[in-house]
């Protein structure tokens, strides 16, 4: 998969957007600067939406894994 180390993870699978990306803003909202969050999504939008929405917030997008059955969004606070 990969080898970031998240620092807080998130599990969005079922959840249609936008509600993915409203629970990872909610969590980037509480983390501290250069902390790691892993998001498990399963729908397939998330991978234009969070790309979209780190341009917006300053943070870091690290990797979109979509190699398996899941997606799988490495994004550091900024």
């Amino acid at each position: 998969m990969t080898d970031i180390k998240a620092d807080i993870e998130i599990d969005t699978r079922g959840l249609q957007c936008p509600r993915p990306l409203l629970k990872a803003k909610q969590t980037l909202e509480s983390m501290q600067s250069g902390q790691v969050l892993k998001v498990t999504a399963s729908d397939s939008t998330t991978k234009s939406t969070f790309p979209a929405y780190v341009n917006r917030s300053g943070d870091e997008l690290l990797k979109i894994d979509d190699s398996g059955e899941d997606i799988y969004i490495y994004i550091r606070k900024k």
